[in-house]
C-alpha cells in the first residue's frame, strides 16, 4: 500500500466545502455557506468562481450525458445546472410535502437521481421546518415529459448521508451517519430491483454506537474502479481520527488513509488518468493526493 500525502490547494475557506466531481477537464466542488460552486484547473492550477446563487448546494453528480445536478439544501430541491446559466428544480416535494434538506445524490444510467434527504439545520434558514416525518433515501424518476417523480426508497433510516450507485447498477450503497448515540453509523448496501425499488440492505461496516460519540461515522464515498468504495469518515473527537477508508464491496476494509483535516466531508478521483483523489471538509480544505488506485465514475 502506498502512503496518500495530500497537497493543501488552498487556504481553508472556513465553513463546508463538498460535493467534488470531475468532468474530464475541470474539477467542481460546492462551498456551502457563501452558495457556490469553485473551479478547479488541474492545468494551471487555478482555482475561479463556477456559479454563485446556489442556495447552499451540497452534493454534485453528473448525468449520463454530463449534465450537473446538485443537492440544494437551502432551497430544499434537487437542481440542475444547466450551461445557460439557469438553475433548474427538478425534485422539491414527495407526496405534496416539501423536501427537508437534501445531503448527497448518486445517478444512475436510468438517469434516476437518487438522493440523501436528512434535516441538516446549519444548510437551512433557521425559520424552516419539517414537513416529512422521515429522513430517508429518495429517488427522483425522469418522465417522457422532462418532468421527474419523486418516491421514498428506504424506510429504515435517519440520516443517510452519502451513497453511491454500483458500476453494475444493482447495489445502492448508503451511509447512515446520524449523531444520536442509541443509532449506530453504518455502510449499508441495499439491492435495486427490477421495479427499482430496494431491497433488505445488507450491512458491509458499522462504525458502532457509544454514549461517549467517540466515533463519526461516512460522511462522502466515491468509487475505484474495481468496484472499492472510498470513503471519508471519522473526526478530531476520537477514535483512529480523520481518515480515507478503501471499502471492498463485501465491507472489508482494504486500507485507511489519514487526511489532515479536523472532518474530511467527500472524495471523488479526477485527473487524465483517473489516479487522483480530490477531498473536500468541514473546514474548507480542497486536498488533492497522488493514489495507486484508479477511480471510476459513470461519466466521463
Amino acid at each position: 500500500m502506498v502512503a496518500w500525502r495530500f497537497q493543501l490547494l488552498n487556504t481553508p475557506y472556513g465553513g463546508v466545502t463538498e460535493g467534488p466531481v470531475w468532468d474530464g477537464e475541470f474539477l467542481y466542488f460546492t462551498h456551502i455557506p457563501t452558495s457556490r460552486i469553485m473551479r478547479y484547473d488541474l492545468r494551471s492550477q487555478a482555482i475561479s468562481e463556477w456559479r454563485s446563487g446556489t442556495n447552499r448546494t451540497n452534493g454534485l453528480a453528473h448525468d449520463l450525458q454530463g449534465r450537473l445536478f446538485g443537492c440544494c439544501s437551502g432551497g430544499r430541491a434537487i437542481v440542475r445546472f444547466d450551461p445557460d446559466g439557469r438553475n433548474v428544480r427538478i425534485a422539491e416535494r414527495l407526496d405534496g410535502k416539501q423536501l427537508n434538506t437534501p445531503n448527497d445524490l448518486a445517478i444512475d444510467r436510468q438517469g434516476r437521481v437518487w438522493f440523501t434527504n436528512p434535516w441538516n439545520e446549519g444548510n437551512i434558514d433557521a425559520t424552516e421546518r419539517e414537513e416529512l416525518d422521515h429522513r430517508s433515501v429518495l429517488c427522483a424518476t425522469p418522465q417522457a415529459d422532462g418532468s421527474y417523480t419523486v418516491s421514498r426508497a428506504t424506510f429504515d433510516t435517519s440520516m443517510p448521508n452519502g451513497l453511491l450507485v454500483a458500476p453494475d447498477q444493482h447495489t445502492l450503497y448508503v451511509a447512515e451517519s446520524g449523531y444520536a448515540t442509541e443509532r449506530p453509523r453504518e455502510l449499508r448496501a441495499y439491492p435495486i430491483q427490477a421495479d427499482g425499488s430496494l431491497g433488505p440492505y445488507t450491512l458491509l461496516h458499522t462504525f458502532g454506537t457509544d454514549a461517549a460519540g467517540v466515533h463519526r461515522g461516512i460522511d462522502g464515498m466515491c468509487l475505484d474502479a474495481e468496484g472499492n468504495i472510498v470513503a471519508t469518515a471519522g473526526w478530531e473527537q476520537g477514535g483512529p481520527g480523520p481518515m480515507i477508508y478503501v471499502f471492498s464491496p463485501t465491507g472489508r476494509v482494504l486500507e485507511t488513509h489519514p487526511v489532515p483535516a479536523l472532518r474530511p466531508t467527500n472524495c471523488c478521483f479526477g485527473g487524465p488518468d483517473m489516479t487522483t483523489l480530490f477531498v473536500t471538509s468541514t473546514q474548507g480544505h480542497f486536498f488533492r493526493a497522488e493514489t495507486d488506485r484508479v477511480g471510476w465514475a459513470m461519466y466521463p
